[in-house]
């Protein structure tokens, strides 16, 4: 099973303490977002998990004792780190913060397991082309030879967005073509490998490479492990990532990005974060007489389930 820690909230940058205590005691509880009565339980060792994915804007928070996961496991890790400030993101580092956070986490993991997100890419009458381009090669010129790689994507135009981000400018098919030109040619130019994410357009003539953040090929490469050519649905349409489980939740992240996806409100997402037990099995909110509890079901992905591998410690 691969496990993922930040797909439905900002979980290292909020419950840093919640997630080590998770891995402390090896297991945590998932509630299911579509029926939420339904808990799954999973249980977090070396056994179990042949990956832990961490995507977090915000990893100072978890730095000095991320090692008690690393040492145990094979990790990757998605730093995002975007164009906005904080009239879009208003609990975000900004970006010199972040990025110097990015190179602290470089310290430890190595390059090899950091991929730099550049995402959504949206468009306002402040964030223009030209002010993308701008941004890009000057996070591009500093983050040269300490990552692995990049992913993009265009912002996706959801029905809540026109509520919670009203100055939010469609993108048309021209300016798409001169981002994905500009992009690609600034990330050639610092020799950083590009790709999209979540997308059927081909920009590989701008050598931009498919999409697929986290296919088996990254995590393969990034922890020197050998996993099952298997086909997997993705985590949406158009996705070509490996089959993960996330031990997030929905309405729990409080950084208050108004393009976000995985908050309903942003008041929502504060009033969640009361909720939250550090020393619970779950993120938020607690277990119900009328939960039903199930075992989850953690294949594995590795081509030997016994494999060891040479960059863990306590295998």
């Amino acid at each position: 099973m691969i496990t993922n820690t930040g797909g439905r909230t900002d979980t290292v940058q909020y419950y840093s303490e919640w997630l080590l205590n998770r891995f402390k005691e090896s297991f945590v509880y998932s509630r299911n977002p579509l029926f939420p009565s339904k808990i799954t339980r999973y249980e977090l060792t070396p056994d179990k998990v042949d990956c832990v994915v961490f995507c977090s804007k915000n990893y100072e928070p978890i730095l000095e004792r991320l090692h008690e996961i690393t040492d145990k496991f094979n990790t990757y890790f998605h730093y995002t780190i975007t164009a906005y400030d904080k009239d879009i993101e208003p609990r975000v580092p900004s970006n010199e913060k972040s990025i110097e956070t990015l190179l602290k986490l470089e310290h430890i993991v190595g390059k090899n397991r950091i991929t730099w997100r550049y995402d959504p890419v949206l468009l306002t009458e402040k964030y223009t082309v030209d002010y993308h381009l701008k941004t890009f090669e000057s996070m591009a010129s500093q983050l040269s030879g300490h990552i692995d790689h990049c992913i993009f994507s265009f912002v996706e135009m959801y029905k809540k967005l026109s509520i919670n981000m009203p100055e939010l400018k469609p993108i048309t098919e021209d300016q798409k073509i001169l981002l994905a030109k500009g992009l690609g040619e600034i990330a050639k130019k610092y020799n950083i490998y590009l790709q999209t994410c979540a997308t059927n357009r081909d920009y590989t003539n701008f050598g931009i490479h498919p999409s697929g953040c986290m296919t088996a090929d990254i995590l393969e490469k990034s922890n020197n492990i050998k996993l099952k050519k298997l086909k997997h649905k993705g985590n949406r349409k158009h996705c070509n990532c490996i089959e993960t489980r996330d031990i997030g939740a929905y309405d729990t992240c409080p950084n208050g990005c108004k393009y976000c996806y995985a908050n309903a409100t942003p008041k929502k997402a504060i009033e969640n974060f009361k909720l939250h037990n550090p020393n619970s099995p779950i993120l938020f909110g607690e277990i119900k007489e009328t939960d039903i509890i199930q075992q989850g079901n953690q294949k594995s992905f590795l081509v030997d389930s016994q494999y060891i591998c040479q960059n863990l410690k306590l295998f």
